[in-house]
This record gives structure tokens, C-alpha cells and sequence, in this order.
């Protein structure tokens, strides 16, 4: 099968070999995605959009929609972009033409964004129990509250005492049957001070030098790591923020010659190129590809979300209905057309049952580390050989992102004897639900763990 040629300033899917035919079919858009809720109001003139082309006309109404602006969301059934609006007197209302007429569907919805972000702080002053997550919801225009199996009596009831204090149609709660934890083992991954992690993504340092983004998580459970276990070092973690503010690290190749191409391998010859970073948008289609599991998609639930684990909380995180399995932690989630989405964090479930995952966004990993997206290196060999024209075995990864001999760069923070929680190593508890192991920019890969799966 030949090449699919993606727009200037997009990635370009090169697929080979028969097992990439699913992957093939999974990145190439969907007639039957699914869609919870899709825009109300019946017949509309808003404009048919890409889910990227959405997200940047959203920011644009945000500022100009100013307080009334109470969130968005992409209509995948209908690719169009939904804008929720308080506090409005009707079509009359300027600036809500204004966005009608930028193509937007408009639609008036009960809850602020102040006051979605006050029962936010509530929530965290309140309900900071371990097991815990929430985001806003821009379709219910209600915060989601997520509680895993491990809330149950007094905690429970703690969680939903604040919940109803918030008042009536403020926010919903869910069970899920998992446990929230950084997915720890499994799967084929780079390795570091007995811990098992994925590769994320390919990135050059503010100095210049060749480096990866992967989960935080991995990056306090050691080190350095190597690409092969109880190899020699290859990378050593410059940067890492794991609980708190994110779960992010930056780790730089101990070679400054290393090549590391920008882009994720998702097995069978086949590979998306990453150029760009994107924020996400609820209800947007993404894709993770973990070593594990292979190949799966799923949509966008949530942005901001809190996450409690029990290493401590996280923020800031983007919430997903993709599926997971332990040897995901700091994987790849990305687009269909190439953009850069987030970082495997955690999550609960697995690719039977289905679960929540979480993700660290990429734009806020860059922003903080200070790094940029792109090939690094000066052309250097990569470190488990060349890509070798796409037909490397495991789908033609390449070990120069920092995942090779056995290595799909994605793992989960894989730490068997159990980490100290108290210094955020990802222990035995964790296992980061993510997307993304081998996913990374350039792992090496082995064969048969690639596996192509669709998850519809």
C-alpha cells in the first residue's frame, strides 16, 4: 500500500506490511465515530471542521465571547465545533452572532466557567481522596466526578456530600470498576533502576541537545535508562515533575550525535511524523499506541483534569475513554494527522473492559522544560540501528528514540518490587493507563507485541 499524503505542515502516514492494514484503517477518518451528545439546535450553519481547525477557532471565542464563554466541544459525528454560552439575551446578542457566523454552533447552557472552576476548588479543598478524578465536561456543561472501586464507605460518602453541596445540575458522579494507578510493568520499554517506561515523544532540549519526553512518574523512579533491560545507560532524566503540576520528564541522550527522529511508530511499517504540538479539544478522536495492546483509539472526555493517585495529586491532565494496560506510562497520544497530544499518565481498566485514561499535555511538558518538538541530533546512528526503510521488525520502530533491543519505547513505569511512594517513583501501585509505549518517536521494536487492535 502506498503512502497517504497528509496537508503541508502535517504528518505523513507511511503504512508497509500486511499487519499495518489495521492501524491503516484505524488513522483514516472514521464514518462511525461515536459521539456523546452532539450539537443541539437541529438544523445550523455552522461550518464542517477538522478537529485541529476546531480547537483554534474555540481559543478565538474564548477571548472573544470573554465570561459568556462557558467551554466547547468537537461534533465528530458532524465535525463541527460547539460553543456553550451564559448569560446571553439572545441571537441578538453580538458577539454570540459574531460566533455563529465564524461557524460555530452556539447553544446556551446553565453553568459558568467561574463557576465551573469554583466547584473545581471545592472539589479539591474537600474530596482529595486517593481514587478520586474530575473534569469538566463542556457537553454536560457539568463537572465529571470519577471515584475507582478503592472509594467506598466513609470516603465515599465524603465525595458525595461534597458533590450535592455543589448544588443541583452542577456535577455528575461515576463509578468505575478499575483502580487509579501509573501502569507499572508489562510490555516491551526502555528501563531504568528496575522501572519499565515508555518513550513519549522526541524532542530537542533548550541547549540543543537530542532528548524524549516521558511521564514524571518515570522520571523520579530513576535516572538514568537504557534501552534494553539491565542495559547501559543511553538518556538521563534532565527534568521531572511528578505529583503536582503534571507528570512530565525530560530526559537527554547521553550521546549528543543520537539521532532522534520526531515521530511515533505504531507498528507494521508504519509510522506518523510528528511536527507540532497541539492542545486537545473534547470529543476529539486520538490515538495511542502502546506495546502492550497496539494500536487503539478512543476520544477526548475532559481537559484540566485533577487526578488523585497515591502518590499524590495531579493536575492539569486531559481526560480519554482510550483503553490501557500496564506498559503504557509516558507513551505517546497523538492525532490522526500527526499533531502531538499528551503523555500517558494513568488510569484505571484495560483493553477488555475499557476504563478512564489520563494524559500529561504536550504543549504543557514543552512549555515547561522548555524543549521543542523536531529532530535532534547531529545524524548520529540511532541506537538499536537504522529504520531500515520502515520494515523494522515490531513495525519498523527505531531505537533512536530511546526504546530499542526488545524496547518499544513504551512502557509503563515497571518498578516489580514496588517503588517508595513517597519519593513519586512509579512503584507496583502505578501503572500508567496510557497510550503510548512504543508509540514514542522512535522505538525499537520487537515483533508480535506491536499488534495492530482496533478497539471498536
Amino acid at each position: 500500500m502506498s503512502h497517504k499524503r497528509i496537508p503541508k505542515r502535517k504528518a505523513a502516514i507511511a503504512v508497509g506490511g500486511v499487519a499495518a492494514l489495521g492501524a491503516a484503517a484505524l488513522l483514516l477518518p472514521q464514518a462511525n465515530a461515536s459521539q456523546d451528545g452532539g450539537a443541539r439546535g437541529g438544523a445550523s450553519t455552522a461550518r464542517t471542521l477538522k478537529a485541529d481547525d476546531a480547537n483554534d477557532l474555540a481559543a478565538r471565542l474564548s477571548k472573544l465571547l470573554g465570561d459568556a464563554f462557558a467551554g466547547s466541544y468537537y461534533d465528530s459525528a458532524n465535525r463541527q465545533l460547539v460553543v456553550n454560552v451564559t448569560d446571553v439575551s439572545g441571537d441578538d446578542n453580538n458577539v454570540v452572532v459574531q460566533a455563529k457566523k465564524a461557524g460555530a454552533e452556539v447553544r446556551e447552557v446553565d453553568n459558568s466557567t467561574a463557576e465551573l472552576q469554583a466547584a473545581a476548588r471545592t472539589l479539591r479543598t474537600k474530596a482529595t481522596i486517593p481514587g478520586t478524578a474530575w473534569a469538566v465536561d463542556p457537553r454536560t456543561n457539568k463537572i465529571l466526578v470519577t471515584a475507582d472501586s478503592t472509594v467506598t464507605g466513609t470516603r465515599w460518602d465524603r465525595l458525595e456530600s461534597t458533590v450535592d453541596g455543589l448544588g443541583s445540575g452542577m456535577a455528575t458522579v461515576k463509578k468505575s470498576a478499575g483502580t487509579f494507578k501509573t501502569f507499572v510493568s508489562g510490555g516491551d520499554a526502555i528501563f531504568g533502576g528496575g522501572a519499565r517506561c515508555s518513550l513519549g515523544f522526541n524532542v530537542t532540549a533548550g541547549d540543543g541537545s537530542p532528548a524524549f519526553l516521558t511521564a514524571g512518574h518515570c522520571g523520579v523512579a530513576a535516572q538514568q535508562w537504557s534501552d534494553a533491560q539491565n542495559g547501559a545507560p543511553i538518556a538521563t532524566v534532565d527534568q521531572a515533575t511528578f505529583p503536582g503540576n503534571g507528570d512530565f520528564a525530560l530526559v537527554k541522550y547521553d550521546d549528543p550525535n543520537t539521532q532522534a527522529p520526531s515521530e511515533v511508530n505504531v507498528g507494521g511499517g508504519q509510522s506518523v511524523q510528528i511536527l507540532q504540538a497541539a492542545e486537545a479539544t473534547v470529543g476529539q478522536q486520538v490515538f495511542r499506541m502502546g506495546s502492550t495492546t497496539g494500536l487503539h483509539d478512543g476520544q477526548v472526555l475532559g481537559l484540566d483534569a485533577t487526578v488523585n493517585y497515591p502518590e499524590g495529586t495531579v493536575t492539569g491532565l486531559i481526560q480519554t475513554d482510550v483503553c490501557a494496560e500496564p506498559g503504557d506510562s509516558g507513551g505517546s497520544l497523538f492525532t490522526q494527522d500527526g499533531s502531538a497530544v499528551g503523555l500517558t499518565s494513568g488510569g484505571s481498566g484495560d483493553c477488555t473492559s475499557g476504563g478512564e485514561t489520563f494524559f500529561q499535555p504536550v504543549t504543557t511538558a514543552l512549555a515547561a522544560t522548555g524543549a521543542t518538538l523536531g529532530d535532534a541530533g547531529a545524524g548520529g546512528q540511532q541506537a538499536g540501528g537504522d529504520q531500515a526503510g520502515g520494515d523494522q521488525i515490531g513495525g519498523g520502530q527505531e531505537a533512536g528514540a530511546g526504546a530499542g533491543d526488545g524496547s518499544d519505547g513504551a512502557g509503563a513505569a515497571d518498578d516489580p518490587s514496588g517503588a517508595d511512594a513517597s519519593n513519586g517513583q512509579a512503584s507496583g501501585t502505578g501503572q500508567a493507563p496510557g497510550t503510548g509505549h512504543a508509540s514514542g518517536t522512535g522505538n525499537a521494536g520487537r515483533s508480535g507485541r506491536s499488534e495492530l487492535t482496533d478497539t471498536h
